[in-house]
């Protein structure tokens, strides 16, 4: 039984300093650029 529950906390540290590290040094930057498009209003004057 102690063996399955210091596997369990082994792998929990071990996920978290992998999700540390992925936060880290992984490239969550988003792609940017300017987005043109056209947009017609239809508006009826008074």
């Amino acid at each position: 039984m102690f063996r399955i529950l210091k596997a369990l906390i082994t792998l929990a540290i071990v996920g978290f300093l992998g999700l540390v590290a992925f936060a880290y040094l992984g490239d969550l930057s988003p792609e940017q650029g300017d987005v043109v498009q056209p947009v017609e209003l239809n508006v009826e004057g008074n």
